[in-house]
């Protein structure tokens, strides 16, 4: 069995937020839309089952990690794209050359208080991340480590 990965996804709460996600039935969601190549290969090459996943709303009023999911389905074409009334819709997109993907997440558990951006950056322990590191990235590959120690400053 593969080594369990963990991801950051961004999403802005005013267009999909973590209370989505756990109000949806079973709190489980496709995470759609995504429009950028090298997010695009990490969904299509790197995701797997049973990764874990911190749920970061980036906005200008509160950028901050507010809770976890769990990768439960691998990346698969993002239909999406194939829809014209849909907003991700993608023209060069089809679906025997998909050029998007997607995999569906199941929200866990809001954190017990949201990790700012701001503490992640003063947090030495997580100066390598991505995320600190200014990545515009939508989705980023994190380690067990800094995944932990954000879980952690959320129980302070």
């Amino acid at each position: 069995m593969p080594e369990r990965r963990f991801w950051l996804f961004k999403s802005e709460p005013q267009a999909y937020s973590f209370e989505d996600l756990m109000n949806e039935e079973g709190r489980r969601a496709e995470w759609d839309g995504v429009r950028n190549y090298q997010a695009r290969n990490l969904i299509r090459d790197d995701m797997q089952v049973g990764d874990r996943v911190l749920f970061y709303h980036s906005s200008s009023g509160g950028k901050q990690v507010v809770g976890t999911a769990t990768i439960v389905r691998e990346g698969y074409p993002d239909f999406t794209a194939l829809n014209p009334q849909e907003k991700h819709h993608d023209s060069k997109s089809t679906p025997d050359n998909p050029i998007w993907y997607m995999v569906d997440i199941r929200g866990d558990q809001a954190l017990g208080r949201p990790v700012s951006l701001t503490d992640i950056k003063a947090n030495p322990a997580l100066q390598g991340m991505i995320l600190v590191k200014n990545s515009r990235l939508s989705v980023q590959p994190m380690t067990r480590a800094e995944f932990e120690e954000i879980v952690s400053m959320s129980e302070a």
